[in-house]
């Protein structure tokens, strides 16, 4: 496994200094042009040049009608043309010395024979120029930090941590907003396609020395190279986690895997046991993949199972007790100590068994300062779980009663909820140990989102917070087991 993610091919790929795009043209509606819009739209700041047969200019860059005709090699080439002149504009990139290049177009191994004999094709001219390419059949590469962005849909969020490789472009460029909305971002993400030339294992290294990336996931409708998957990823995990959705164990999500990219998948129970056995926790489905990714790139190591619960309303935090032992998380009584501390901070219809439910709070500074720092200070807690129930409009109502303006009450609102939530974030950090929250309300309220921004994840219900957790835990568990028996 590499060290430097500068050594690795696939490095220019996604860190260009110039990029040449075939199929752009001054067609609104062809996805070369899309492709072309998102590029400018991220602000790429590397030189680009749009190749096209007839146009002089392709929205308003100097197009060249050939690649021998372009000023430089550049270090990428995209190309979205007909599938019947993919194999020649890619000698003609080889020729001309570019070594990387993304295939966007379709139409290869997953339609058949005459498909897969194409695609070998590509193979053997990349193989015979020293060419390195992503796809064919894929959306294409992105890289946030160096604001690279060669799908179709426009980048409108935030650089983040989150390695992507997918066998679906959808699980790429779909997942800008998605990812946004819960304050992650990719640091890089591939879209694979058939894998002809790149590969997960391909990414999956790479990722795995690239410095923005502080978790990978990978969706999966097969695994090439079994061997190398396993091996490598017995080694990524001890450094970054790992995560994996993989959708070919079903009779139908195996039919649809070989319709889609050509993959041949494999039973349910075998991939589970690989990835058990590399250290890479598997999600059920597309939201845990991005929660668990969340998790794990957000919170610091667990030293055990132990959760304490902390809420103000009894159903919630039953629901959170609920979740935590049906995924192995214990939910113990609190210390002593702990009792001591908080009998003086809740009233006497609150319940202190753990869950923690104060009911009500007349001086909310207590629920949101003092108890996380009860709770995480207790040796017999690991985790704390934390019920958000912040409502924006509550505290602005209380404030106008004091006689301010609708905007002043807001305004004083918003920055009581910012404080509230940085009192939490910096218990939760001097303690070291993983702070969690879950609502039922809107994630975008001000106490929910300055929690994010800090980094302390909020999910929507406990179900997917107390999950999130399970897989945090599991992650070290796993990758101690592979520490200790010396691979």
């Amino acid at each position: 496994m590499i060290q430097n993610a500068a050594d690795h091919p696939l490095h220019r790929m996604v860190n260009p200094r110039s990029v040449a795009l075939f199929g752009a043209s001054n067609n609104f509606a062809s996805m070369g042009t899309s492709i072309l819009h998102s590029l400018l739209h991220m602000g790429y700041e590397g030189r680009v040049y749009p190749v096209h047969r007839t146009e002089e200019t392709v929205q308003g860059l100097t197009a060249y009608k050939r690649v021998e005709d372009l000023p430089e090699a550049p270090d990428l080439a995209v190309i979205v043309l007909p599938t019947r002149v993919v194999a020649e504009t890619l000698e003609a990139c080889g020729k001309k010395g570019i070594r990387s290049a993304v295939v966007v177009t379709a139409g290869f191994r997953e339609v058949g024979e005459e498909g897969a004999a194409r695609e070998a094709e590509l193979v053997r001219i990349a193989e015979k120029y020293g060419v390195r390419f992503i796809g064919p059949n894929c959306i294409g590469v992105t890289n946030p930090h160096a604001k690279l962005n060669t799908t179709f849909l426009p980048f409108e969020a935030r650089p983040g941590f989150v390695g992507m490789a997918s066998q679906s472009g959808s699980f790429v460029t779909q997942m800008f907003d998605y990812l946004d909305q819960y304050g992650m971002g990719f640091s890089s993400a591939f879209s694979v396609g058939n894998s002809a030339d790149t590969d997960l294992v391909d990414c999956l290294e790479y990722l795995a020395a690239e410095e923005h990336t502080k978790v990978i996931a990978l969706y999966m409708e097969g695994i090439p190279r079994g061997r190398e998957f396993l091996s490598l990823a017995r080694e990524v995990v001890q450094k970054k986690p790992v995560v994996a959705l993989y959708v070919g164990g079903s009779e139908a999500g195996r039919r649809a895997s070989l319709s889609h990219t050509g993959t041949l998948a494999g039973p349910d129970r075998l991939y589970s046991g690989v990835f058990r056995q590399a250290g890479v926790i598997r999600a059920k489905n597309v939201t845990e993949l991005f929660d668990f990714c969340w998790a794990l790139g957000s919170a610091p190591v667990p030293r055990g199972n132990r959760v304490a619960i902390q809420t103000h309303s009894g159903g919630p935090g039953a629901a959170a007790a609920d979740a935590c032992s049906r995924n192995g998380l214990a939910v113990p009584p609190l210390s002593p100590e702990s009792l001591e501390k908080l009998a003086p901070l809740v009233p006497p219809t609150a319940s202190v068994n753990n869950p923690v439910d104060v009911t009500f709070s007349k001086n909310p500074q207590d629920f949101f300062d003092k108890l996380p720092d009860i709770l995480l200070s207790d040796p017999g807690v690991d985790m704390c779980l934390c019920y958000c129930l912040v409502p924006d409009d509550m505290a602005a109502r209380h404030i106008r009663s004091l006689g301010l303006s609708p905007e002043e009450a807001a305004e004083k609102s918003r920055e009581w909820a910012a404080a509230m939530a940085d009192a939490v974030a910096d218990t939760a950090a001097k303690h070291e140990k993983p702070f969690f929250g879950f609502t039922f309300r809107r994630l975008s309220e001000v106490f929910c989102q300055r929690l994010i921004a800090r980094g302390v994840p909020v999910f929507p219900g406990p179900e997917r917070a107390v999950r999130a957790m399970w897989a945090l835990c599991e992650y070290h568990r796993l990758r101690e087991k592979i520490l200790s028996s010396g691979r």
